[in-house]
């Protein structure tokens, strides 16, 4: 009775996996050429430039694509990417991860699909908190979002 409560529920758990994951790849700004990041010491990315795309980071089919090469700390370059940003006058921010959304088909994990990290970013002074897609997945070129600035 246990063996047959717990194959229906993997085979209800794997139905429902594969029903939400999106059929086709939504995501727009994926580049397996981008150049790996270079690291300013071991919690914070060299980013450099901006993007004058502003979508960039705000909506789900152009999130920032920080990559990973293992589940070890899979947050690890997300959170390499938030430090090496500043709010738009140089401002300290604050980030924490509020959720997972936008199940999309990904040949870098086991599962065959990814999700997008979603981070609500504030600094003092700001009247709303800004929410940014980050893609831990998929290689992209990283650019600092509109509305942020680089970390001095």
């Amino acid at each position: 009775m246990k063996t047959t409560l717990k194959t229906i529920s993997l085979i209800t758990t794997l139905f429902l996996i594969n029903a939400c994951v999106s059929t086709r790849l939504t995501i727009k700004n994926i580049d397996d050429n981008a150049p790996s990041p270079v690291l300013v010491n071991k919690d914070q990315f060299l980013v450099t430039e901006y993007s004058s795309d502003k979508k960039y980071g705000y909506d789900p089919d152009y999130p920032i694509n920080v990559f990973y090469k293992n589940t070890n700390d899979d947050n690890l370059n997300a959170n390499r990417f938030l430090n090496a940003l500043a709010g738009p006058k140089g401002e300290a921010i604050f980030y924490t991860k509020i959720e997972t959304c936008c199940p999309f088909p990904s040949k870098r994990t086991d599962m065959g699909a990814g999700l997008l990290d979603v981070y609500e970013i504030s600094w003092k002074g700001q009247s709303k908190p800004v929410r940014l897609y980050l893609n831990i997945y998929e290689k992209g070129y990283l650019y600092i979002p509109l509305g942020f600035s680089i970390k001095k």
